[in-house]
């Protein structure tokens, strides 16, 4: 068994994240690839063993149905997109995830200007420990929505990014809910949505996930 002393942060490449979410993150096969943001590595010896990715909100209409904010001033806010661990790292070091997630907020904070962190555990696969252990606030389930997905030629379906749909051949899907936790780092932030106390499903919920 490793201790935490024998882990480090370090800053990496989009290349050098993706063998870790490539092999072991739930979206792949799923999403087309992940942007790559403000990347960080968790190393081990020489091996990275853990990715955690922030990049901008991908949708500034979510931050103004948050705090009423702007479209145009919402430098500062940052999505937490990425995270995995391998397993075996996971299961041998306890609470190694939220460990090494709050030291990746630590580590944002102290590069760069951040506001507030908004992170979505996907109903399907988890429930979001990660973040309630690290003291995000929780604000419950995102509204029920429906994807396009785009029939190919070779019969599989691929989903439709954004953009009109009249005359594509395909079909409405239902899309997963997901939990939506929020960290404030700008104490003058007011958020809009209601705030909910986070409740473990199961005391055996064992995903202090290593991809979320």
């Amino acid at each position: 068994m490793s201790n935490k002393q024998d882990y480090s942060l370090v800053l990496i490449t989009k290349n050098e994240a993706s063998p870790l979410l490539d092999k072991y993150h739930y979206l792949t096969g799923i999403s087309r690839g992940f942007k790559s943001g403000f990347n960080v590595g968790l190393r081990h010896n020489s091996q990275i063993v853990g990715v955690c990715i922030f990049t901008g909100v991908p949708v500034p209409q979510i931050m103004v149905g948050a705090f009423g904010i702007d479209k145009k001033d919402q430098a500062g806010f940052w999505e937490l997109s990425r995270l995995v661990l391998e397993p075996n790292h996971q299961s041998q070091e306890h609470n190694l995830a939220s460990w090494f997630v709050s030291r990746c907020l630590k580590l944002l904070k102290q590069s760069t200007k951040v506001r507030a962190v908004l992170s979505y555990a996907d109903n399907k696969f988890h429930t979001g420990v990660v973040y309630a252990a690290c003291n995000f606030k929780y604000f419950g389930l995102t509204a029920l929505k429906k994807d396009f997905w785009i029939k190919q030629t070779n019969g599989t379906f691929r989903k439709h990014s954004r953009g009109p749909v009249k005359n594509l051949a395909g079909e409405w899907r239902d899309r997963t809910q997901k939990h939506r936790f929020l960290m404030l780092f700008d104490k003058k932030l007011n958020c809009l949505w209601e705030e909910i106390k986070w409740i473990n499903p199961s005391k055996t919920d064992l995903v202090e996930a290593y991809a979320s």
